[in-house]
């Protein structure tokens, strides 16, 4: 019985152990047959792999899932180098227990080459899928000149540009020397309108003394019987007439120094004149001595007599005096020249020293206000300081678009990939040199993304982008010392656009020879920056500055650039 029983028990054990062995198995292909029914399938595909410059291509992605699954396309600029032309509405089926979802997108590119389309992220649910990428071939059109016929070159059309604010400082300058001119010649050069002195001293000493006697007739004088003062303007006539023609101390000298004067000119035959004119003029000089000096009262028509014999008297001279020489005329000619000359080089040493000070002075304000160096480099056009002053270009580039302001257009330069990299980047590079002081460059380069194969290389993603930039400065360190620079020194910092985006970078110094082949170096400065996204494909943007170090200009076209740089941080839906 223990036998029977043993082999109950065995027999019993193994159509346990058979049993609960179809149960696993039948567990086993229940979970798989599961997971094959709600397994969701992403496939993409184009209707061309090679198209003509801006000829659209149409991308599908057709997504397989449960009808509860919620299904997100990519949206966006994420087709980069490609461009999107139109994104077009889902087109959804449905098959038994499950929907077929279909999305098209209308992409192109302007520039011949080939391009890959990167892969693109799809999230079914909570599980994200990427896309296999896709290569593009972008042909240049091509014309057949025998059928299609060719015409002459369009002309330029101009076009209206702003001139800056140049004119604004020519026109301040116009203003100053206008200015300038206008006080030099309202003050100096301008024929001012002669007063009655200025007209009456321009007069011939004899037609001068004939005005002094009408205007002493007008005096009032003997009507007020003020006879000191009535003698003292007719002696004082007929003594500067005298002092003027005949003897040139008659002004200051005495009556009798006087009259013994012209005794001994008429002796002498050097005026022709009477004892008797000489006697009456003295008789007139010595009743106005008694009435000014000693206070005598001549009667009023005395006065009026003394007064007519002046007048006569001056005719009287004026007959005697004798002619001039030819060689007297031309000397006073010359002597007259001589004057209006000494006068004109005044007038030109004075509107000189004058327009010199002026100029001194507002050149001295404007020096003080801008710095010396400024004002002459301003003067004498420095080339840098031009470049920094005119009319910028603010330009996008790639994706994420990254914005850069810079005096010129950066210009597209190819950049050669090996053949066995064509399939997994894309690399475009814009530059632009000002002489061998200044040089930008700002270059794209996208990789594709590789398939994450655990959480590990997951979170290693970060630190294969770091490789990455050390790898790119690496490089840019290596083409540096390629170009001839020496003693480069550089140090790493974190770098912040003005719109949030952060990036690496790179300064330095570093010695370089302004000619090539030159032995003679000079001190230079560069900038690195570097950014990363990742949009389904790893995106670097790198920009290098050079410039020249001892360049005040180019340090500040660097800051200006520095200060203009921003990076959309991620893609927008």
């Amino acid at each position: 019985m223990s036998n029977d029983f043993r082999f109950m028990n065995t027999k019993n054990k193994s159509r346990s152990s058979v049993s609960r062995f179809r149960r696993s198995t039948f567990l086993f292909l229940f979970f798989i047959l599961f997971s094959l029914f709600s397994f969701s399938q992403v496939t993409t595909s184009i209707d061309s792999t090679a198209i003509k410059i801006g000829q659209e291509i149409t991308y599908k992605i057709e997504v397989e899932a449960d009808t509860t699954a919620v299904v997100v396309f990519p949206e966006g600029q994420t087709f980069m180098p490609l461009e999107v032309l139109e994104s077009y509405k889902v087109d959804t089926t449905k098959r038994e227990a499950k929907y077929n979802l279909i999305k098209k997108y209308g992409l192109t590119q302007f520039d011949s080459g080939r391009y890959i389309i990167p892969k693109q992220k799809v999230l079914v649910g909570t599980k994200e899928f990427l896309t296999d990428s896709l290569t593009v071939q972008v042909n240049n059109v091509v014309i057949d000149t025998t059928k299609q016929g060719l015409y002459g070159i369009k002309p330029i059309i101009e076009v209206n540009k702003g001139g800056g604010s140049w004119w604004k400082y020519l026109l301040i300058t116009l203003l100053v020397f206008a200015l300038i001119g206008f006080l030099l010649w309202w003050f100096i050069w301008r024929t001012k309108p002669l007063t009655e002195e200025e007209e009456i001293a321009l007069l011939p000493p004899y037609d001068r003394a004939k005005l002094a006697l009408k205007k002493l007739d007008e005096s009032g004088y003997l009507q007020k019987e003020e006879l000191k003062e009535y003698y003292s303007e007719l002696t004082f006539i007929i003594r500067k007439y005298l002092d003027e023609k005949v003897y040139d101390h008659a002004l200051e000298s005495t009556t009798h120094e006087l009259i013994s004067r012209l005794n001994l000119l008429r002796t002498g035959n050097q005026i022709d004149l009477k004892v008797e004119d000489i006697s009456k003029i003295e008789s007139i000089l010595q009743r106005a001595d008694l009435v000014k000096f000693a206070k005598s009262a001549p009667d009023i028509e005395l006065a009026r007599m003394d007064r007519l014999t002046i007048d006569l008297e001056l005719d009287l001279v004026k007959e005697a005096l004798p002619e001039p020489s030819e060689e007297e005329k031309l000397l006073l000619k010359a002597y007259e020249q001589e004057e209006k000359r000494k006068r004109r080089v005044e007038k030109i040493v004075l509107s000189t020293v004058i327009g010199v000070l002026l100029l001194l002075l507002t050149g001295g304000g404007i020096v003080a206000k801008h710095g010396f160096t400024n004002v002459k480099d301003t003067i004498t056009g420095k080339e840098t300081k031009k470049l920094l002053e005119g009319e910028w270009v603010l330009s996008a580039y790639g994706f994420p678009v990254i914005t850069i302001e810079t005096p010129e257009v950066l210009e597209r330069q190819e950049v050669p990939i090996p053949e066995e990299l064509k399939d997994k980047m894309t690399v475009t590079n814009f530059h632009y040199k000002h002489d061998n002081e200044l040089e930008i460059t700002l270059s794209t380069i996208i990789t594709q993304e590789e398939k994450q194969q655990s959480e590990t290389e997951a979170e290693n993603k970060d630190d294969a982008l770091v490789a990455l930039a050390s790898k790119l400065v690496n490089q840019t360190l290596k083409q540096f010392e390629a170009k001839g620079y020496r003693n480069i020194i550089s140090n790493n910092d974190k770098f912040v656009t003005p719109n949030g985006a952060e990036g690496m970078k790179m300064t330095g110094n570093y010695e370089y020879p302004l000619k090539e082949g030159s032995d003679s170096y000079v001190p230079g400065k560069f900038t690195l920056l570097l950014f990363t996204a990742n949009e389904g494909v790893n995106v670097t943007h790198t920009i290098t500055m050079t410039y020249l170090d001892n360049e005040i200009y180019l340090k500040q076209i660097h800051d200006r650039v520095l200060n203009s740089i921003e990076l959309k941080p991620k893609t927008e839906p």
